[in-house]
């Protein structure tokens, strides 16, 4: 089969739009899907920071959706015409899948970020024969088709505009999850976000469909009156005493915080602006060593890392389209659109913080 893709090439080039051939369909357990649009993430981007980890040529893309075109053997509980979200690959199989938290498998980096299973060798090439690295988190979606374990395909309602939700299965999955699953933020609670990029602006969203009240912290006006409109109170990072103001906010200290930044500083900050027995999470990677500031950690605080917000795909996803249908979660507002070959353009946009979450659209009519 042979259809359009954008094929990363080298870790310091662009994507270039090639025609790529899949040698074989979908195996027991697995469906073909006819992707409709598909998010760009920052981890899609940092590939080209992997220090050679992640293997190329390859088709990256994981927060993609569409219609299911074609079911493999075995029952996928899925059928052809299906609308999905396609989120990240786990085993299904090791200790952590089994106590459902999949975001933890075992096989974790090396299914999503570091070369897919062995078996995928010579089953996704380009247009002259030449191997591409096999799926990027089980799907490799910046493309027009992708062919994904069924277990990563979240059935949704069909009447959704699909081409929009891809982004449900990663990004806004993550600051979402990690307010509703790690913290289970509800009414009386307090939640600090630090940042307000896609990840961050999911967390305030939930933080606000769930009652709680929501400090967003970003040195971006724009980003604080975006999460301002979302329901939050806007709070500069760059703010004398802000773990003090913070607390001040909320009544003595947030109950919660999620840093989405990775900053040092910031993840002291909100250690700091913690209520006792508050809980931090973090979500970015940290490239350095964390110093904690005295005091930061006394009086029952807590410090953990969250992944793909410690959530089960086929339990958040749907929950997310039921709040964006009763207009409590809007993540369309975060949204603008490029057609597939503007893939570049989106980079450097979603790079320079001109838009919150691009999304590629393989048959596009023009974005918006």
């Amino acid at each position: 089969m042979r259809f359009g893709a954008a094929v990363l090439r080298a870790y310091d080039s662009g994507f270039a739009l090639e025609e790529v051939i899949l040698n074989a369909g979908p195996a027991d357990g697995e469906v073909l899907v006819r992707i409709a649009g598909c998010g760009m993430c920052r981890t899609d981007l940092a590939v080209r920071r992997s220090a050679g980890r992640s293997p190329l040529p390859a088709v990256l893309g994981h927060e993609g959706a569409g219609t299911v075109a074609e079911t493999g053997g075995g029952d996928t509980g899925l059928s052809v015409g299906d609308h999905v979200v396609l989120s990240f690959d786990s085993c299904g199989r090791c200790r952590t899948c089994m106590r459902a938290a999949p975001a933890y498998c075992d096989s974790f980096a090396s299914l999503n970020l570091y070369g897919g299973r062995e078996e995928e060798a010579g089953r996704f090439t380009d247009a002259a024969g030449g191997e591409l690295a096999p799926r990027w988190f089980g799907q490799s979606s910046f493309a027009e088709y992708a062919i994904v374990p069924a277990r990563n395909a979240v059935r949704v309602d069909p009447t959704l505009p699909v081409e929009l939700l891809g982004p449900l299965g990663c990004g806004f999955l993550t600051g979402a999850g990690a307010v509703l699953n790690s913290f289970g933020a509800g009414p009386g609670d307090s939640v600090a976000v630090f940042g307000a990029g896609a990840v961050g602006l999911a967390a305030v969203m939930a933080a606000t469909a769930a009652g709680a009240t929501t400090v967003a912290v970003d040195r971006h006006p724009g980003r604080l009156a975006l999460a301002e409109r979302l329901g939050a109170i806007p709070l500069s990072a760059a703010s004398p005493g802000l773990p003090g103001r913070l607390r001040r906010l909320t009544d003595g200290g947030a109950r919660y915080a999620l840093d989405t930044t990775g900053s040092a500083r910031l993840i002291n900050d909100a250690l700091l602006g913690l209520r006792p027995t508050g809980h931090l999470g973090l979500v970015a990677r940290l490239h350095t060593a964390l110093p904690i500031e005295p005091g930061a950690l006394d009086r029952g605080r807590r410090i953990s890392h969250i992944c793909e917000g410690d959530a089960v795909p086929g339990l958040l996803i749907p929950r997310l389209t039921g709040l964006w249908q009763a207009g409590r979660f809007p993540f369309d507002q975060l949204i603008r659109t490029y057609p597939l070959a503007d893939i570049n353009e989106a980079e450097r946009d979603c790079e320079a913080g001109r838009v919150v979450k691009p999304v590629l659209l393989p048959e596009d009519s023009g974005g918006r």
